[in-house]
This record gives structure tokens, sequence and C-alpha cells, in this order.
């Protein structure tokens, strides 16, 4: 990135997430903001309600060494939000102004954004579990109308901010980087096993997600089940590591489907490279993705991989040469491309192997010269 160091090049950015726990995006924001230094210069604003159950953000952040502003609100509609964002935009004075999240997208909307510097709006997709969801995705794709770009983490997203309004020259695609896998010492990969009670030489099959509906943690059960029956005598673990409203259902089914003490769920992790180290095999079986950083780090430490071919998946994963793609919300899919990996070792290690190659494609380099591109066009415009 020959250049980007130069005084002159400085970019400063205020970036805004509505997060208290290290999210998928805050993940990617903390990642790019310590790569970007010193052509980037990112500050972050987040909110921070009394409720708030996970706080690991903000240590992160300080870890990380980036500078925050904490926007305090009582709840939903709180009007001090707005007046606080104002001061703290007067404050930082940034070159650009960015927002990650429906309501930073509506906060900016509504303040009428067209006085102050370029507004940036990443789009991470749209949910649709119920009512609510359905009422933020119509009040994202208004704002999101208004940002001077729209950067869309997946070509399946950026069709969707077209169908809503957003013109395509406002659009730029950027996935999410990954960094090459640094395998874990083997003591804690041993420690991680027998936390688990997961008995040496017993294959395991992962999962990373939050605990929700559109990730699709229900259909993966379904398929294990279907995998016990086609080879009732095999031995095998599954591990899903993530956090959640829909534990107490997969509990249930779990306990439904006879997988109690095969499916293991230890809750969220800050630590998820031991698990890929444990694993012989990654299960992506979301309903709904973007550019999925599990993907991504699955890849770089070459595990096999049977996935869905929700959203941008199949942008970074190919069918028969990097992973085992199957349609989303098919159970009998997913078990077979589980059964056919586990009965051809050969096909495990070639898919493997084509994942780790294809991962190193995308780079923190990469990603940083291409937010930067975008940054200084953005610039140019205005």
């Amino acid at each position: 990135m020959e250049g980007l160091g130069q005084p002159e090049a400085k970019i400063r950015v205020l970036a805004l997430i509505e997060a208290s726990s290290v999210t998928g995006p805050a993940k990617n924001l903390i990642g790019f903001a310590r790569r970007a230094r010193p052509a980037v210069e990112i500050t972050v604003v987040t909110f921070r309600r009394p409720s708030a159950a996970d706080e690991s953000l903000l240590p992160a952040l300080a870890e990380a060494g980036i500078p925050v502003r904490v926007i305090d609100e009582a709840g939903m509609g709180d009007p001090r939000v707005i007046l606080q964002l104002r001061r703290v935009l007067r404050s930082e004075r940034p070159d650009i102004i960015q927002t990650h999240n429906t309501k930073s997208h509506f906060l900016l909307r509504t303040m009428g954004w067209t006085f102050g510097p370029p507004w940036i709006a990443f789009h991470h997709g749209f949910t649709n579990r119920g009512a609510k969801d359905r009422a933020y995705n119509r009040v994202a794709r208004w704002a999101l109308q208004g940002a001077e770009r729209v950067v869309a983490v997946c070509d399946a997203f950026a069709a969707d901010l077209r169908a809503s309004g957003v013109p395509a020259n406002r659009i730029s695609l950027r996935h999410n980087f990954v960094l090459p896998f640094q395998p874990p010492p083997e003591a804690e990969v041993e420690a991680l096993r027998a936390r688990l009670e997961i008995p040496a030489g017993v294959p395991v099959i992962l999962a990373v997600g939050r605990l929700s509906r559109e990730k699709g943690h229900a259909d993966l059960l379904d398929a294990l089940a279907l995998v016990r029956q086609a080879e009732p005598a095999a031995a095998f673990r599954v591990v899903i590591a993530g956090e959640g409203p829909e534990r107490d259902r997969l509990e249930r089914q779990r306990t439904a489907l006879g997988l109690d003490g095969i499916v293991l769920l230890p809750g969220q992790q800050a630590n998820v490279r031991p698990f890929y180290a444990v694993a012989n095999l990654l299960a992506l079986p979301s309903h709904s993705e973007g550019s999925p950083n599990v993907l991504l780090e699955a890849m770089s430490a070459g595990l096999p991989i049977v996935a869905t071919n929700a959203g941008g998946i199949v942008e970074i994963a190919a069918d028969g040469v990097t992973a085992a793609i199957v349609p989303a919300r098919d159970p009998r899919a997913f078990a077979d491309a589980l059964l056919r990996i586990w009965r051809d070792p050969a096909l495990a290690c070639r898919l493997a192997a084509a994942a780790k190659s294809e991962a190193a494609r995308f780079t923190p380099e990469a990603y940083v010269e291409a937010m930067i591109a975008i940054y200084r066009s953005v610039l140019e415009e205005k």
C-alpha cells in the first residue's frame, strides 16, 4: 500500500455502530481501523443503554487503541440521542461519517444529512423474523436512500438495495476480509476438547454463530438426526458456538431428536481459534448471510465446509470446489452433503485445500486499499 502513510493522505472517519458486544460488523470495523492506520483515523460512536447484557465492545475498542464517543440513551426513541450526536459531530469534524446499522442510518437520514461530510452507509443485510423486523427493514430501506454511498457486503444485498430504490452508481460491493489462520498451541486445543468432554479421535462438526432463527441451526439439528439414521454406529460430536434467543428452542429440539450428548452448546466464545483447530468440518446452515466471517475463517483454517446457498455464501465458496453448497432450509440435502464428505476423506481434503487457497484472496490489505479508494471517491464527489 505504497503512499498510504503520507500525512496528507489521512482521512478522518466517524463510524456509528449500535452494538454493545463485538458483533460481526463491529469485529470487521475494529480490524479495519487497526490496519488502515495512519492513512485512515477512525473514531467510533456507539450507543449505551442501561439494559445492555454484554458490554464487550468498549473494552475491545480500547484494546485496539480506537477512540470512542459514547452516546447514552434511556431506550428506543430517546430524543437526547440526536442532540448528543450533533454535539459529537461538531466536536469531531470528520471528513467522512459512516453508519453500520438501521438506527444509525435512520438518525443520519432524519437529520437531513446533506450539509456535512459525505455519508457512507454499510449494509449488512435485512432480517425477517417477524413484524418488528419488517418494520425496521422499511425504515432502513428509506434511510439508505439518503447516503452518498452504500457499501454492500455481498452482491445479493446490492441487488436488494437497487430494488429498494438506491441508485446503482451509489452502491459499492466489498466482501469481508480474513486473517491467515494461526493454529493455537496444541495444549489449548486439548484443553478445549477436555472441557467439552470430547474423547480423543472423535470427529467434530463445528457451527459458529448467533443462536437466532435465520442462522438455520434448527435445520442443522434435523440434518444431524438424518445423519445418525444413516450412520447409527458413527461416533461424532457437533459444537454450536454462540448464544442467542433460540437457545431454549434448540435445546428442546436436541432432546426430542435424541441428540443430547452429541450436540454441544457451549455459548458465546471470545476466542474461536481453538474451536476451528478442534473441528474436522464446518457446518453453515444459514437462511440469510452477507459475507460471513465464519465461512472465511473456516476456509482459512483449512476445514471442509457444508454450507447453504444463502446470500453471499455462493459469492465466496463454489460448490464442489471449495465447499459443498446445498439449498437453504433443506435438512435432507444438508445431511446428504455431510454424509458425502464423511464417507469420502479424499473429497474432504480436496475441498479443504482449495478453500484455504481461495481464502488467501480476501486479505486485509486488499480490503483496506478498496475502502480507502471508496473514501477518496466520495470525497472527490462531494
